[in-house]
């Protein structure tokens, strides 16, 4: 059975996500596959809006499929996750520039490559289930596959708890943080589906659009706002400290890779991450091209994925310990002469 059904039907391409056992988390054929069918469709006048949906009720994409790239960093074969980011994040960017309506509805958990994959699109729906997150921070990666722009929609201050905690957006927060459009019961979204197949136009789903209940990002925002407006990363983890609001953030962050936890932080603070999902792309590809080799990527994923003993070794006891030239040094451009560069640049 193929990892992704890719099809036309009706006025409609559409992709469906079919790996429900393994959370549909994104193989590189899957990204391969998917890239070639939106540049195949983006000329065919036949089809005027594409539909992107998965299997499963647990999940639309938990991230992408990171068991080859651990084995390849096993083996000091970087140039491999090199590849895998640079083809990964050109997709992301074909999406969010994509010349057609990109509807995807988004179940369960939507998080890392999932995100990259469904929030660059011009109509997001999501329904009760949808759980919403960059959690690359508790892998010793940073917020990536174009996240870093998502992340500074509604304010950077609110991006930056988000990525550093690794917290859990519901519907109504993702539509308050601007990672998601539409709230629909999913009871009805194959009906949705079937109208969009017929019609090819994303209007109808106005007629589907229920009105989410409170935000609790919303509810808390004007804590995150003041907490998150320090510039010392250790003032911020203090404030956080007097906010009940924010225990169980700080608690995700306490557990986080510290070298992860500053190089988000500072990158999200870079003017050009908020102004575009390729000028974003392109400063986490600093970070990531190095992650094999240089920062807490491999232990990460050993601790959580591979062994799973939940027990990362970081390379750093604290924040304190992070010297700041090694943050910066893991945005610094890329050496261009080493071939390392994403291709729509």
């Amino acid at each position: 059975m193929a990892e992704a059904i890719i099809q036309k039907i009706g006025k409609i391409g559409q992709i469906t996500l079919n790996r429900p056992r393994a959370l549909n988390a994104l193989t590189y054929k899957m990204i391969t596959d998917i890239e070639k069918a939106l540049i195949e469709w983006e000329y065919d006048s036949s089809i005027q809006a594409i539909l992107v949906d998965a299997e499963g009720s647990r999940a639309f994409c938990s991230g992408g499929d990171i068991s080859d790239l651990y084995k390849q960093g096993q083996k000091e074969n970087y140039e491999f996750g090199q590849k895998f980011w640079a083809d990964e994040y050109r997709l992301n960017a074909l999406i969010d520039g994509y010349s057609k309506p990109y509807v995807v509805f988004m179940q369960g958990f939507t998080m890392g490559g999932g995100v990259g994959l469904s929030c660059h699109g011009s109509h997001r729906i999501v329904g009760k289930t949808s759980r919403i997150a960059m959690p690359e921070c508790g892998i010793g990666l940073v917020p990536d596959v174009g996240g870093s722009f998502l992340l500074t929609r509604k304010s950077t201050n609110l991006g930056i708890y988000l990525g550093i905690t690794c917290s859990h957006m519901d519907a109504s927060d993702a539509i308050f943080a601007g990672f998601a459009d539409h709230l629909i019961p999913e009871e009805k979204w194959e009906e949705v589906k079937r109208k969009l197949i017929q019609t090819g136009d994303p209007s109808c789903l106005v007629n589907f659009n229920e009105k989410p209940p409170p935000s609790c990002l919303a509810r808390n925002f004007n804590i995150i706002e003041e907490v998150f407006s320090e510039e010392k990363p250790i003032s911020l983890i203090n404030k956080m400290g007097h906010f009940s609001q924010l225990e169980s953030g700080l608690a995700r962050l306490k557990k986080a890779s510290p070298l992860s936890v500053l190089v988000t932080l500072h990158m999200l603070r870079i003017p050009e991450v908020s102004q575009s999902v390729k000028q974003a792309l392109e400063i986490e590809y600093r970070y990531t091209a190095r992650a094999q080799e240089f920062t807490d990527f491999q232990e990460g994923i050993r601790a959580m994925v591979v062994d799973k003993d939940r027990k990362p070794i970081w390379k750093y006891s604290s924040l304190e310990a992070v010297p700041k030239e090694e943050v910066l040094s893991l945005l610094k451009p890329l050496d261009n002469s080493l071939g390392l560069r994403l291709e729509f640049l």
